[in-house]
């Protein structure tokens, strides 16, 4: 297995994006990652977040601030993680843990003053609420009733 490390999206990686694939049944609780970058509705200050294993992006998610993080959280220093995935060729790798478990010090190193981030995941999606909490993300009880249904919203502190 290769070096796996998280970086800022650049136009660098849009070629190799563009071949991402997802199966159709993750696509009810994710985007593609080229439709959440060039998406105008999302802030400016988002951060796109790759997960690159030896210069190859496997896996991708956002980092959101304004009016979509106050539906999860009051706090003015959190961040939203949204579109979280990884390429259907890479997964079963365990590249999605080894992504999240770098996130507290990307954070640190790249978005100063951020001191949590927060996500909404969908209750039917187990796998993924599996995932975040052994990634030390902690289910604090709240729940978001978005527009495909109830969620979990997990919390890390960075």
């Amino acid at each position: 297995m290769g070096t796996v490390r998280l970086i800022q999206y650049n136009e660098n990686y849009k070629e190799q994006l563009s071949g991402f694939h997802l199966p159709k049944e993750q696509l009810e609780f994710t985007s593609m990652p080229l439709e959440k970058i060039h998406n105008p509705h999302i802030s400016d200050n988002t951060a796109h977040v790759l997960i690159v294993e030896d210069e190859e992006p496997v896996g991708y998610f956002a980092l959101e601030d304004g009016e979509k993080l106050h539906k999860y959280s009051e706090n003015e220093q959190a961040r939203l993680l949204t579109s979280f995935s990884i390429d259907s060729g890479h997964q079963g790798k365990g590249l999605a843990k080894k992504g999240l478990r770098l996130l507290p010090a990307f954070v640190r190193d790249h978005l100063p003053g951020v001191d949590e981030v927060v996500l909404g995941v969908n209750k039917r999606n187990t796998a993924a609420i599996s995932l975040y909490l052994k990634t030390g993300f902690e289910d604090e009880g709240e729940e978001y009733v978005g527009p495909k249904g109830p969620q979990h919203v997990l919390h890390l502190k960075v």
